[in-house]
């Protein structure tokens, strides 16, 4: 497996590839991860994933510094995907002296994790139009447990025209349905037991849509009644158009259940799509 750190090195990895699979990460990998890397592989004639753990994503209050690095673990990780490439730059690289340009998403970015988390998308699309930029891939493999950002960069890319299609891939999920996250790291034996209770919220949510509730008020009462307690602090619980995200006031024929909560010092999110999949979104 080739590691490659510098952008004159992707590039000359990419003159000799043809149809290209990519998985940007912050690293910290896990079986989530994993699997767009194996669709990538699957899917693509050569497949590359980046390492970055991105600054400009981050608020000032927020867990930059924290954030696990395991870069050594990640590439042995890696390893065992064959036709995988590793792209891990240091900041630099990615943000030179001087760098100043930034990419605004539309209005998809503002509402759950753009009114909670100021700059959190633009530090977003930023990073992932540069990564666009240098590996230029023909496939880039999103995955829905960030759903507000696999639409975010869906339409980036879209509206910029930067010729990669942003694929979104199921939630990969822990067997009692907790989804798979970077941050369940820092969650004690008690919080990690406590935060089954976000699946369970919107799972209940879904079963009462596939038995023809259509309310969005019931919907998010559901999954307020279950996906709450111990040492879960729920923050929001949305339910909006999977394409838009705005809110439904109103039943519709599809939407998507997403929330975001505190459970010690991690931060959760997570979401499930009704009356669609993740696949029918470009």
């Amino acid at each position: 497996m080739k590691v490659l750190r510098s952008v004159s090195e992707v590039r000359a990895w990419r003159a000799s590839a043809r149809r290209v699979g990519f998985v940007p990460t912050m690293g910290a990998l896990h079986a989530g991860h994993l699997s767009l890397v194996e669709r990538a592989v699957r899917e693509t004639d050569a497949a590359i994933a980046s390492i970055f753990v991105n600054p400009t994503q981050f608020g000032p209050s927020e867990d930059y510094t924290a954030y696990p690095r395991r870069e050594a673990e990640d590439i042995r990780l890696l390893e065992q995907h064959a036709g995988a490439a590793v792209f891990v730059p240091p900041v630099a690289e990615i943000y030179p002296p001087g760098d100043a340009t930034r990419v605004t998403p539309g209005p998809i970015a503002a509402p759950l994790e753009g009114a909670a988390r100021p700059g959190h998308f633009v530090g977003v699309a930023t990073v992932v139009a540069k990564l666009l930029a240098i590996v230029r891939p023909d496939i880039a493999f999103f995955g829905q447990k960030d759903f507000q950002q696999l639409r975010v960069l869906q339409t980036t890319a879209r509206d910029l025209r930067l010729g990669s299609e942003i694929v979104g891939c199921p939630t990969v999920r822990e067997p009692d349905g907790l989804a798979l996250s970077s941050r369940n790291a820092y969650l004690t034996p008690e919080q990690r037991r406590d935060a089954v209770a976000l699946s369970r919220g919107l799972f209940a949510a879904r079963e009462l849509w596939e038995r023809g509730e259509r309310d969005p008020r019931v919907l998010r009462e559901r999954v307020r009644e279950l996906a709450g307690g111990g040492s879960v602090a729920l923050e929001y619980v949305s339910v909006a158009d999977p394409v838009t995200l705005a809110e439904l006031d109103t039943p519709a024929a599809t939407a998507v259940i997403s929330l975001a909560a505190r459970v010690g010092r991690a931060r959760l999110i997570d979401n499930v799509l009704l009356g669609m999949d993740v696949a029918d979104l470009r």
